[in-house]
């Protein structure tokens, strides 16, 4: 494995199959695989995550 790269706030890194994944804070996988470093450096310096939609209100039951 190779040492991580932090790119606006995404880290790259190599897992140990050899594929180039970008992961967020809490090291989850949010794309990828890539062929290669290059790759995922390129995505992860224009990618933008979408916050997730606000969670509906239920009806109040009486």
């Amino acid at each position: 494995m190779s040492t991580a790269n932090s790119v606006n706030g995404y880290t790259i890194q190599q897992n140990d199959s050899g594929e180039w994944w970008m992961l967020d804070g809490a090291n989850e996988q949010v794309a990828g695989p890539f062929a290669s470093e290059q790759a995922a450096v390129e995505i992860a310096s224009v990618f933008q995550d979408q916050p997730a939609p606000p969670a509906r209100r239920r009806a109040k039951k009486d």
